[in-house]
Formats: C-alpha cells, sequence, structure tokens
C-alpha cells in the first residue's frame, strides 16, 4: 500500500521530533536508529526512506529542533527566568537543543554544523531584536553575550551533581544577565559616565 505525502511528511516529523528528543536526552552516539525508529512507532526498515544515514538524520533533527524551539523573546526577562530555571536544567530530552548538543556536534560532519550554525544565527537575530542598546552593533553584542552566558550556565548546571550549585549557577547568571543587560544606566553610573 502506497503512503501518500502528507502521511510522509508526518511520519518524517514524527521520526525527527523522536530523535530530537533522544538525542537531547542521551547524545548521538548513544542512540540508535532502531531506537529512534521504535520511539516514532515505526520499523527499522522505513528509515531508509526518510533519511540517507544516521548523519542525515542527526543534521535534519538539529534543523529541525532549532527551528521549532527556538524562542522569539518578546519578553526576555521572562525567557530567561524559563531558560534558566532548574525545570530547564532537570528535562534536557525537552529543553534547548545548543545546551544539549552544541559540544557534540562539534565533532560531527560538516551538514550537522552547518545547522547548528544556522540555529545559533537565527536565536541572535531574534534575541538583538529585543536587545536594549540604541544601534544594531550594540543589541548584536549584547544578544551574543546573553546567549552565551545563558547556554554556559544551563551546560554546566548540567554537569553539576551539586544541586546547590547547579541552581547558584542558573540563578546567578540570570542575576548577571539582569544587571549587565537590562539596566544599562547601572553600568553608566558605576563607571562614572
Amino acid at each position: 500500500m502506497k503512503v501518500s505525502r502528507e502521511k510522509m511528511a508526518e511520519n518524517r516529523t514524527r521520526i525527527l521530533e523522536q530523535a530530537g528528543r533522544l538525542f537531547r536526552e542521551r547524545g548521538f552516539e548513544a542512540v540508535s536508529v532502531a531506537e529512534v525508529m521504535k520511539s516514532a512507532g515505526m520499523t527499522h526498515g522505513g528509515f531508509y526512506g526518510h533519511f540517507a544515514s544516521k548523519d542525515d538524520l542527526i543534521a535534519e533533527s538539529l534543523a529541525h529542533m532549532l527551528t521549532t524551539s527556538l524562542a522569539e523573546p518578546r519578553n526576555f526577562e521572562r525567557f530567561a527566568d524559563a531558560y534558566l530555571s532548574d525545570a530547564h536544567r532537570a528535562n534536557a530530552s525537552t529543553g534547548c537543543p545548543t545546551a544539549a548538543l552544541a559540544s557534540e556536534t562539534a565533532h560531527r560532519d560538516p551538514a550537522a554544523r552547518a545547522a547548528m550554525t544556522a540555529g545559533l544565527k537565527m536565536q541572535l537575530d531574534r534575541m538583538g531584536g529585543s536587545a536594549p542598546g540604541t544601534d544594531h552593533a550594540m543589541a548584536r553584542r549584547e544578544a551574543i553575550g546573553r546567549w552565551s552566558a545563558m547556554v554556559g550556565a544551563v551546560i554546566l548546571a548540567r554537569a553539576c551533581d551539586d544541586p546547590a550549585l547547579a541552581s547558584e549557577l542558573l540563578s546567578e547568571t540570570r542575576a548577571w544577565i539582569g544587571r549587565e543587560f537590562l539596566n544599562p544606566t547601572i553600568q553608566s553610573s558605576e563607571s562614572g559616565t
């Protein structure tokens, strides 16, 4: 029985979503194609109707995760509060793909790195649009600082086996971001300008 284009697209999306969840939870190497297909409710044999290889799946799932999960931080304070939370730290499988997979992606093929790069560019553009500052260069610098600090804090908090320290990493990064980027007048008055 032939599968319709709509059903093929639906199946592909389900595979990408399950791969993304499993990859964020356990990493690329710890997840097999068979596990992804089983999680998606399909047989292993159907995999090659959608993807050429596991590397292809990794690149496509990164692109899918990064496109669908990146937040439009219209209200940056709420976005930062949710991102730098113990709940986000504890739920890598449904959390930020950048924090979960950036270091692993650095060792993948060019297609996976290109997908991560495209996602990074999109997120920086989105964050730059909400960053305070009068010119594009300052907004870009603030977006890079914010995103780097946030992703780094989540990575460190997840790597830590001390829950108190993990929470402190998140809360202090949130406080620092608020001080550095949400209150530029504090910086100006402290520096005497």
